[in-house]
């Protein structure tokens, strides 16, 4: 019985229970919907839906790909800003709602032109301020390098939209630990100035599978409620 247990005993009982939440929820099969360069080709907006965004070969298509347990879901690419539109992915279920992922164009990278940087954030701005169904956007940061202006920038703009989003630290494999809880600490200072801001931050590493079933578990409290 869980009365019969210490406070800290249904604390550990209640994040085994959410980890198994999350972990049931991407047992379902995910395929690729869709890729929109325009509001007008979005799927309807009639399930939760999550976004990913980052900067260019952040690991976003790795992470993707780990969280639902295929290897090509998500294209992944050596070729930094491959991503040049807002790309859907469902898990479908018979017995419950659906879920989105969409997967955000990279940013960041010197070698996009204006032009194509210009157009991507007047997409970007009109789907996070026109998607009533975005629950959380995750913005992905190279753990061995922290928060870029390019974060920053995007940062601003979810602020601005009024999107929750949280900060996901990917490929913390190949950082000691040392190094590891100085970037945690340091990401943890800088996102507490912004209010659209989630407090805690996923640390992951897609080659590893750490923070996977945390992930997984956070976007399962966004579909269920906590």
């Amino acid at each position: 019985m869980m009365s019969d247990l210490s406070e800290e005993e249904k604390a550990v009982k209640q994040e085994q229970e959410r980890l198994e939440r999350g972990r049931l929820l991407f047992t379902r099969p995910a395929e690729f919907l869709l890729g929109v360069v325009a509001l007008k080709h979005l799927p309807p907006a009639d399930r939760v839906e999550v976004s990913f965004a980052g900067r260019s070969n952040v690991g976003k298509s790795s992470l993707l790909n780990a969280l639902v347990g295929q290897k090509k879901l998500a294209r992944t690419s050596n070729t930094p800003g491959r991503t040049q539109e807002v790309n859907f992915f469902a898990l479908e279920s018979k017995d419950e709602d659906g879920l989105y992922l969409s997967d955000l164009p990279g940013y960041g990278y010197a070698k996009v032109s204006r032009s194509l940087v210009k157009e991507w954030t007047k997409l970007l701005k009109s789907y996070l301020r026109g998607r009533p169904n975005l629950r959380r956007a995750f913005v992905l940061v190279d753990s061995r390098h922290g928060i870029k202006d390019s974060d920053r920038d995007i940062m601003k703009m979810m602020n601005e939209c009024a999107v929750s989003y949280q900060i996901i630290l990917t490929k913390v494999d190949k950082l000691k630990k040392t190094e590891q809880e100085k970037v945690l600490a340091e990401t943890k200072a800088e996102i507490a100035k912004n209010v659209a801001a989630h407090p805690d931050i996923i640390v992951t590493s897609a080659v590893k599978g750490q923070g996977l079933a945390e992930l997984r578990a956070a976007i399962a409290d966004l579909v269920y409620g906590n």
